[in-house]
């Protein structure tokens, strides 16, 4: 069933704030950073590399401004980050590639040219940046795991330059035939794949479980238009299994 709920952010099994949320999140993914790209490549059958592909197609433009300011953050291993490259120009200013998970960092070093991607350690509710002081973000499966999602999009906001952009790749519930598969696949399927591979069976618990608690598409997009974003959509991924939030901070 779609969640339509504005829940207030990520809360894995055991926390009871957003601060011990975190921790839990940063955690889980610091033990599951060594199987990490293995089990995405896996669990999706490699479709986790066209949505990648496509979001950062649908940021082109943008991404092929020399000057574009970008942020890519929740980058995890930086397979995301390395979408967002092949649509730069070469003497482009770097990509910034942040996540809070040092070891999800640790791979995303080996991946990432230094020449063209700068690596930081950061949270996404509380970036390291100016106001106004970039022009793209991106986030690839990673805003869903934020402990708060209001102040996730107005931490967004207040980086992004006026006329900045923000894309938010992650799952969704889809509806019908495909989602009562998709459901069955991802709850019953997906935590007991992912367990033997990585030796981790809460994380793929937790991962349908955070899905299922996401607010579905139309209540995103109504939170964006409360952090103060317009020209909000969503851009439905195979069948709605994943999509695309896509939103701008207002000219002046």
């Amino acid at each position: 069933m779609r969640n339509t709920a504005h829940t207030a952010g990520s809360r894995p099994a055991g926390a009871q704030d957003e601060a011990s949320s975190a921790r839990a999140v940063r955690d889980m993914f610091d033990r599951i950073a060594p199987r990490y790209d293995l089990l995405n490549h896996v669990l999706s059958c490699n479709v986790d590399r066209v949505w990648w592909w496509r979001t950062a197609r649908r940021f082109r433009q943008i991404l092929a401004r020399p000057e574009t300011r970008v942020l890519d953050i929740c980058c995890g291993t930086g397979d995301m980050t390395l979408a967002l490259l092949r649509r730069r120009p070469a003497q482009a200013v770097k990509v910034i590639a942040a996540d809070f998970s040092p070891a999800m960092l640790a791979r995303a070093a080996k991946k990432l040219p230094p020449d063209r991607a700068t690596i930081l350690e950061a949270d996404a509710l509380h970036l390291p940046m100016g106001d106004a002081s970039l022009d793209l973000i991106t986030t690839a499966f990673g805003f869903r795991n934020l402990a708060n999602y209001q102040e996730g999009l107005a931490e967004f906001f207040r980086v992004l330059a006026p006329g900045g952009q923000v894309g938010i790749l992650d799952f969704s519930e889809p509806g019908g035939l495909v989602g009562k598969l998709y459901a069955f696949y991802f709850r019953r399927v997906l935590p007991v794949i992912g367990s033997r591979i990585s030796g981790q069976g809460s994380a793929y618990t937790y991962l349908p479980e955070s899905v299922a608690k996401f607010p579905s598409p139309p209540a995103m997009l109504e939170m964006m238009q409360a952090a103060g974003f317009t020209d909000v959509a969503w851009t439905p991924y195979s069948f709605g299994i994943a999509g695309l939030w896509s939103g701008m901070k207002p000219r002046r």
